[in-house]
């Protein structure tokens, strides 16, 4: 499915421990917008979803929804820091294209069905 570098569970691990409500993990996620069609998403869950692929990286639980698991195959997500800021990076060897500003992507499957699998068109 998908991977958390070392440096990426460290971030996500401090972040979750200042959190004050449970977490079951960190969602990853794949949602319409940008310029280029499709843009990723994370944020705390509160709990698993029925039917979410579950990962652990380093004592941190990984949750993908079904819809966003094919785009998500093969994702790399890796936490740097630089002299320009510091911040997560996600590498898809699945986007055929992405925007300048590296916010959103298009994979070959959502290119040419215009939707995220699973999802219909109306």
């Amino acid at each position: 499915m998908l991977t958390l570098t070392e440096a990426a569970s460290r971030k996500v691990a401090e972040i979750m421990s200042k959190q004050t409500d449970p977490v079951a993990g960190l969602r990853v996620f794949v949602q319409k917008g940008g310029c280029s069609g499709y843009s990723y998403g994370m944020s705390l869950a509160p709990e698993i979803g029925s039917g979410d692929w579950v990962g652990e990286f380093g004592g941190v639980k990984v949750l993908v929804d079904p819809e966003s698991a094919p785009v998500l195959q093969g994702v790399r997500i890796d936490f740097v820091e630089s002299l320009q800021g510091s911040g997560f990076a996600i590498e898809n060897p699945n986007a055929v294209r992405s925007c300048g500003c590296g916010n959103s992507f298009e994979t070959e499957g959502t290119a040419a069905e215009g939707s995220l699998p699973g999802e219909m068109s109306v």
